[in-house]
């Protein structure tokens, strides 16, 4: 078209940029917006719209909120754009600082729609931000939004990952419309709370239902039962993908199997399921799953063996070498141990770093271990010393075998204490009143909880009379009156 001396209109630059952005084409995009400058389109609101989307997919989202900042009229659809390109990239606190913004701007110039909620609901998802959450929903309600099958789906989410899962099973039933994405959300929504057999029954609700359940609600079930113990509804469910279906398992299934076996401490079964399986070299995440199994039965001759193919498949991974450090220090080999962090060493390897985040008073707050960075540190630091002496008065022992074992007993202690999910609980606590009827405390790791954590929060849950919900890595562990809703299956 250039070539031919056509001048392009903005619907020419629109159409192209989005072009760009379907095909992740970073430096394509970037000399289409020089020809944009050029022909004097810089300042066209569905240009800068369409550059903001493109930027974001790019992942340059410097320059996206470079755009969105310039433009003085912004309508909803740009709004959306930043607040999603900060979502679909994993910043989802930027996500709703934006959102936040145009709520300050009083939805005078540019009202939400649905496509708004949509991901400022995955953003509340990933922090665990449940205020803002149901603030969006009551927004929803209030304003008479057609609750689709999208959003609908999104709400589903939102409360299951906040912890909630209660109101994720209201929202789903009071949805019209629900296709086989919406029965996957709240299947999977029970199964990371623990609630299998409460998932292997929507399940079957669903094959009654709904159109045929796809490879993703699979994943969900056979997660639900691998959390919940459910070996033999588990194989059964396997089994039914190819005989009921025809569908073919894909690695997270074999994941997933390994997992549930491995958890009900069938070591043997799930190892022979691995070799059996037709891959060259089966998939670092079955071997982890398999690893994780060894460690939890304190199998440290297999878990030996397990970690080798491990790393030999993902040599960088520096999670694998720390877990085998762990199994050759629970098996007395502390020879091995230092072989194994002298190795991380030469590669240059670091242990992921844990965070913690708790949301109070609608605001997101982030806990690392031994965090220090906090206004209220000291103070926080004082109610957290008192609560785990209020613990061991109440039988409480550290789960030494959480920390690096080279450390010196008083040393790992004061690691264990300092645990970010502990950290986030001592300011949930102090910030949220005290007492029984108050309000729950919730946060949410990225990593998986350690087992001196899970110990510790069961006795702060009776000290406190509070009910604490902690979502690690894995799943959803509800602490009240010293019990755990994992009933110490995780």
């Amino acid at each position: 078209m250039i070539q031919c001396g056509i001048f392009p209109s903005s619907y020419t630059f629109t159409s192209v940029i989005k072009s760009c952005a379907d095909l992740s084409s970073l430096g394509l995009g970037q000399r289409v917006h020089s020809h944009v400058l050029v022909c004097g389109y810089g300042f066209d609101p569905f240009v800068r719209t369409a550059l903001i989307t493109f930027y974001g997919k790019s992942g340059d989202l410097g320059i996206a909120r470079k755009v969105f900042d310039e433009m003085s009229e912004r309508t909803v659809v740009a709004w959306n754009a930043m607040i999603s390109s900060y979502e679909q990239n994993g910043f989802s606190r930027e996500a709703i600082e934006v959102f936040d913004l145009m709520r300050e701007r009083g939805f005078a110039v540019a009202k939400p729609d649905s496509t708004t909620f949509v991901s400022v609901l995955s953003a509340c998802s990933q922090l665990g931000a449940l205020g803002l959450g149901c603030w969006v929903h009551d927004y929803v309600i209030e304003n008479d939004f057609y609750v689709n099958v999208v959003l609908g789906t999104s709400l589903i989410n939102m409360y299951a990952k906040c912890g909630n899962v209660s109101k994720a099973q209201e929202v789903f039933d009071s949805m019209n419309e629900r296709n086989v994405i919406a029965w996957t959300a709240i299947i999977s929504a029970h199964g990371v709370h623990g609630y299998g057999n409460q998932a292997m029954k929507l399940f079957l609700e669903m094959k009654t239902e709904c159109p045929n359940p796809n490879s993703v609600t699979f994943v969900a079930v056979l997660s639900a039962c691998a959390h919940s113990g459910l070996v033999e509804e588990g194989r059964k469910v396997y089994a039914s993908m190819g005989k009921e279906y025809g569908l073919v398992p894909g690695i997270e299934h074999h994941v997933c199997l390994v997992d549930m076996l491995g958890r009900a401490g069938l070591l043997t079964e799930a190892y022979r399921f691995i070799k059996e399986l037709d891959y060259v070299e089966p998939a670092p995440a079955i071997w982890t799953a398999m690893l994780g199994a060894c460690k939890m039965h304190k199998n440290f001759v297999l878990g030996v063996e397990v970690a080798e193919h491990l790393l030999a498949v993902e040599p960088d991974n520096p999670g694998h070498y720390v877990m085998l450090s762990n199994i050759y220090a629970l098996a007395g080999r502390m020879d091995r141990v230092e072989i194994v962090r002298k190795m991380m060493n030469r590669r240059r390897l670091k242990k992921q770093v844990g965070f913690s985040t708790i949301e109070v008073d609608h605001k997101t707050y982030v806990f690392s271990m031994g965090d220090k960075s906090h206004y209220e540190t000291t103070e926080i630091y004082r109610y957290l010393d008192d609560l785990m002496s209020g613990c061991r008065e109440l039988g409480y022992v550290p789960a030494p075998d959480s920390v690096l074992h080279e450390l010196e007993e008083e040393e790992r202690e004061f690691a264990l204490r300092y645990h970010s999910e502990k950290l986030a609980i001592a300011f949930g606590l102090l910030r949220t009143g005290r007492g029984q009827g108050s309000s729950i405390i919730r946060v949410v790791k990225n990593l998986r909880m350690c087992e001196d954590c899970h110990l510790g929060i069961k006795y702060i849950s009776i000290l406190t009379k509070r009910e604490i919900i902690v979502r690690d890595k894995l799943r959803f562990h509800h602490f009240k009156d010293g019990h755990c809703s994992c009933l110490d299956y995780w």
